[in-house]
């Protein structure tokens, strides 16, 4: 189809289109590639002269795919290419573009490679030098990504091609001394490979033993790096071992140390901790019978195929079938898939770096997601995302979980959950960004903010200008029916926005009420930090949320206000009184009937009138501690009750040691205690139905109710009987889970 569609076609770099298609082709071959892919590589090349759906038609939708993939990738690379090429600006273009097909299809990738290699051949056979950029582009961005996904094959040959053209004169010599030598090395290799094969098969290992080639760019890089002569290279003799098994590579490699002398430091395992593209062999440096270094890899044959191969090793064995077993393959080929996916996001990183890019959260580094401006409305703007560094870390992937990956306007990848919106996208961005998103545009298209995202997708988030008044997240989007977000990071973000908001407006509001006592008690010069210490709270704004939500009543304000004098003068007044208070508290309990006792014993005291104290609402099997009043008996509060520690620390004479008490079980279960709950949520009609249910459903007597809505959030108290904190603790539970609620919680 190619050459009826484009017969005479010359390519950019001079060689003609059909060749190129057929170079390609052949090399995809090597590498055993699928066919689809094979399809893709005698096709991409027709540019528009054969469309997409043509292509479809007649190879398949996967076809079309791939090529669409290479069209896109070399169409942007002549979009984005600068007049005047930077060069490393280049490649950092090369890399992203890479990064946006490739996350469509991991196979675009080897397109890709296949393609270039051809290109370099074509140069080599033609005497022709290609482009610094190719070469440079070769070296710096192809090789290492090529590496990453473990194709050697496609790598060293890469390497040497572009390595001959950048730099011909190194390469000329050190193919020459490499030549005098040649005759030495191939006739040792062939010597030892004969003798370490008959050992291997004495001790009873079927193995293959071979020569390993050595690559010229391999070892000009090695001279380079460790500063060493040609004569030190210590692995350009190299055999390589191949066995059926794990335990015959450990056995072999015995067997070699046996027969000569092993160099310690440059034995490595990469069985036992295998590369990070998966590469998995022993690596072992021997002093021969001459008494010089020979390199042996020893690896089974499934390691030797990916270690020839990498990913395209597993194409040429994979099954398509159905069922329970061909679901499970899928489902491997999934998680092999999101390990591709993962080395790429790798090989980025260290590419960029490398191009000149900073990392993540480096000083003067590139913004996660510095987008163009926009101009959706008059009010919005697109704005540039702060620092990632700041982020938490991404969402944790659950075992099995499927992960997309999206892409910012400047190519930095997102892993996000299956289903993510373009509000996840923003908050998985930054914090900041997720606040302010107000819209958002996928490949160009304005989409709802609760539109799934699919994986190759470049997501552009549309903010609200600041200072506009219109910032910050929606109460909509922790409606889960209405599907804006998906991700349990995002959701704790919103959640914690508004109750950031709340926290806020408790400390303007408490501020008020202790400005307004201070006030009316004649006492404005007292201090807050005094005042908070007085009532045993850490900070002024701990006080102020503390008395905006009731924690600390008025009454309690009050008298922390007026200070220590008055108390001393109270607390010596109700200590000449505590002898009768105690005598009297006992004498009404003697008259009391037994079914009115709370259940509540005062240890050592018998027959002690109780009574459960109302600011914090004890209910068992809560730890909770005694105090004498003055004419109501012993007051019960929760061992944590800042009331009862404030009147503890004033008259610690007072307070008695409770607990709840041996009751019969049938009286037990009769018995309900009261429990202030509070509740709050983003108001909708139906709400204070739906957490009422709740109680119904859970056989509750509900005894109070206070309801109020400001700014749109539901501010609700419920006063709630229970019979204990097991019961009250599934009620929570409940109550959390009603669309729209955000904070449920005991008072």
């Amino acid at each position: 189809m190619l050459a009826q569609c484009c017969p005479g076609r010359i390519g950019r770099t001079g060689e003609p289109t059909l060749a190129h298609a057929e170079g390609t082709l052949a090399i995809l071959r090597e590498v055993q590639a699928d066919e689809p892919t094979c399809t893709a590589a005698a096709l991409f090349g027709a540019g528009t002269d054969i469309s997409l759906e043509t292509i479809g038609q007649r190879f398949g939708a996967e076809v079309a795919t791939l090529v669409d993939g290479m069209r896109q990738m070399l169409k942007l690379r002549e979009l984005h290419r600068p007049a005047a090429s930077g060069g490393r600006d280049d490649q950092l273009e090369t890399l992203r573009r890479m990064l946006l097909a490739m996350a469509l299809d991991i196979r675009v990738v080897i397109l890709r490679l296949s393609s270039r290699l051809q290109t370099l051949r074509w140069h080599a056979a033609s005497r022709t030098v290609p482009s610094a950029a190719i070469c440079e582009d070769t070296l710096e961005v192809l090789a290492p990504l090529a590496n990453r996904l473990g194709l050697w094959q496609l790598k060293w040959e890469l390497e040497d091609l572009a390595f001959r053209f950048v730099a011909g004169d190194t390469y000329r010599s050190l193919a020459r001394q490499l030549e005098e030598k040649r005759r030495e090395r191939e006739d040792f290799v062939a010597l030892t490979t004969v003798q370490l094969r008959e050992r291997l098969r004495a001790a009873g290992l079927n193995a293959e033993v071979s020569g390993r080639p050595k690559h010229l760019y391999s070892i000009w890089n090695k001279m380079r790096s460790k500063r060493l002569a040609l004569d030190d290279i210590r692995d350009l003799r190299g055999l390589r071992v191949i066995v059926d098994d794990l335990r015959e590579c450990y056995s072999a490699l015995a067997l070699i140390h046996a027969q000569w002398t092993p160099l310690a430091e440059e034995f490595d395992d990469y069985i036992a901790r295998p590369k990070p593209n998966g590469y998995q062999s022993l690596h072992t440096v021997v002093l021969a019978d001459d008494g010089r270094p020979l390199e042996v890899q020893i690896r089974t044959r499934e390691m030797h195929r990916f270690a020839e191969y990498g990913v395209a090793s597993h194409w040429r064995y994979k099954e398509r079938s159905t069922g329970v077993a061909g679901t499970q393959r899928a489902d491997a080929g999934q998680e092999q898939r999101i390990a591709w996916v993962r080395q790429l996001l790798a090989w980025q990183r260290e590419v960029g770096e490398q191009l000149g890019a900073p990392a993540p959260g480096a000083a003067g580094g590139m913004q996660a997601a510095a987008v163009q401006s926009s101009a959706m409305q008059a009010s919005s703007s697109v704005e540039p995302a702060a620092n990632p560094s700041s982020n938490p870390p991404a969402d944790p992937p659950e075992q099995g979980a499927v992960r997309i990956y999206a892409l910012t306007p400047q190519a930095r990848v997102i892993e996000l959950p299956e289903g993510a919106t373009p509000v996840d996208f923003a908050y998985h961005v930054h914090s900041t960004l997720g606040h302010r998103c107000r819209g958002a545009r996928v490949d160009g298209q304005l989409v709802p903010l609760n539109t799934a995202l699919a994986n190759g997708q470049t997501v552009e988030i549309i903010t609200a200008r600041q200072g506009s008044g219109a910032e910050g997240p929606s109460r909509d989007w922790l409606n889960a029916q209405l599907g804006y977000v998906r991700s349990s990071r995002a959701r704790t973000k919103v959640r914690q926005w508004f109750h950031a908001l709340e926290t806020a407006r408790d400390i303007a509001a408490g501020r008020d009420k202790v400005e307004r006592t201070l006030a009316r008690e004649g006492r404005g010069s007292l201090s807050f930090d005094e005042l908070s210490a007085r009532l045993s709270q850490p900070d002024a704004q701990a006080l102020f949320i503390a008395v905006a939500r009731e924690e600390i009543g008025p009454r309690q304000l009050e008298e922390a206000v007026r200070g220590p004098a008055a108390e001393a003068a109270d607390a010596q007044a109700a200590d000449a009184a505590l002898p009768a208070v105690l005598a009297a508290a006992a004498e009404r309990a003697r008259a009391r009937s037994r079914t009115g006792s709370e259940g509540v014993r005062v240890v050592g005291v018998d027959l002690l009138l109780t009574q459960l104290a109302r600011c914090c609402r004890p209910v068992p099997p809560d730890l909770i501690r005694g105090f004498v009043t003055k004419g109501r008996g012993v007051s019960v509060h929760r061992a944590g009750c800042a009331a009862f520690a404030q009147m503890a620390r004033r008259a610690p004479e007072r307070v008695l040691p409770v607990d709840w008490g041996q009751t019969r079980p049938e009286a037990a279960r009769e018995r309900a205690y009261s429990v202030d709950l509070v509740v709050r949520a983003g108001d909708r009609p139906g709400l204070l139905r739906d957490v009422s249910e709740v109680f119904a459903r859970d056989r509750l007597n509900v005894t109070a109710v206070n309801t109020q809505s400001r700014a749109h959030v539901a501010h609700m108290q419920f006063t709630i009987e229970v019979p204990d904190a097991a019961v009250l603790a599934r009620t929570l539970a409940a109550v959390r889970e009603v669309s729209g609620v955000f904070e449920a919680s005991r008072r």
